[in-house]
């Protein structure tokens, strides 16, 4: 009687006093898409370094932004631009002193690798009968297209022949499936694909720069710190600098 007593005891304490081992945490990182790639990369550093396992959602920003406006619970939040994080800031659910704003990039128009189209100038591409593009209204390598073509004054002619796409990746997909003959992209997006070549560099354009934060609401905040402070360490930085990425100031 007292042997099953003990042994009843032993299958049931795990469940009553707890594992002697610490359950290790998940992590939500919501990431524009264009970080795809870096951040897996480094989610698969962190975890094999700390055991914590992160968790990603990609997308376009302006979505990600409007998820965690309306409850997503994300522990730390990846935008590629700085519009969607002063939002989150004003509504309360990012604290300003936990923002990182390090990151940039540079604007590019693709066409298919078999293209022989040449554009030689952002006039170009008024010559186009489409062009695809992340949405203008709201995601951001659409608006910071829209203010560089407004900023020559060719919005108004190029704008009719736009394409709207969900986000950076789907106007790469638009390209390798052939379906319009040019987009404007991020550079580091264009360097993923061997579906496309880059027909224009965009010299000049509008500052790019992406926010990072945690979010006030995290359930998880010491890990998703840690995960913040080593995105933004000499090694994640490395990450990035691999993938085509630059950083603010020209570092």
């Amino acid at each position: 009687m007292r042997e099953t007593l003990l042994a009843v005891i032993a299958i049931a304490a795990p469940g009553l006093f707890g594992s002697a081992e610490p359950r290790n945490s998940e992590i939500l990182v919501f990431g524009a898409a264009s970080l795809t790639e870096s951040l897996q990369d480094l989610g698969k550093t962190f975890e094999k370094k700390t055991g914590d396992r992160v968790i990603f959602s990609f997308g376009g920003s302006s979505d990600l932004a409007r998820q965690i406006q309306a409850g997503a619970p994300a522990d730390a939040f990846f935008s590629a631009d700085t519009a969607k994080m002063d939002a989150l800031e004003k509504a309360g659910l990012v604290r300003h002193g936990d923002r990182r704003e390090f990151l940039s990039n540079s604007l590019v128009v693709v066409v298919p690798i078999s293209s022989r189209l040449e554009i030689h100038s952002a006039a170009d591409l008024a010559g186009l009968p489409r062009l695809a593009l992340a949405d203008p209204a709201a995601v951001p390598v659409g608006v910071y297209a829209k203010k560089w073509l407004n900023g020559l004054g060719l919005w108004e002619r190029i704008e009719p022949k736009i394409v709207p796409t969900l986000d950076v990746r789907a106007s790469i997909a638009a390209i390798e499936s052939e379906a319009v003959p040019a987009a404007i992209v991020y550079r580091t997006d264009a360097a993923i694909s061997k579906s496309v070549r880059i027909a224009f560099e965009v010299r000049n354009g509008p500052e790019i720069l992406y926010s990072l934060a945690l979010l006030a609401a995290s359930k998880h905040r010491a890990e998703a710190e840690a995960f913040v402070d080593f995105i933004t360490s000499d090694a994640g930085r490395a990450v990035f600098r691999s993938r085509g990425f630059t950083f603010r100031g020209g570092e």
